[in-house]
């Protein structure tokens, strides 16, 4: 069997997918926490349904690898 590269890494090259990766993880990041200081819900999908999310209750995840 032959083992070929993913799709978007041959379209992108791995640098520029783990870029892309690295750039969405800090919109979300910042949109959260945006949201948390307006004091203004997120929508999110649990159990397939979309709920309120209520600004005391946003968790902001950590930057575990910053964006360069």
């Amino acid at each position: 069997m032959v083992d070929r590269p993913k799709a978007e890494n041959f379209l992108l090259g791995v640098s520029d997918t783990e870029k892309i990766t690295k750039a969405l993880a800090k919109a979300v990041r910042d949109a959260l926490q945006k949201h948390k200081q307006a004091g203004n819900p997120v929508a999110a999908w649990r159990d397939g349904k979309v709920v309120w999310i209520p600004p005391e209750e946003i968790s902001i995840p950590e930057d575990s690898s910053p964006l360069k």
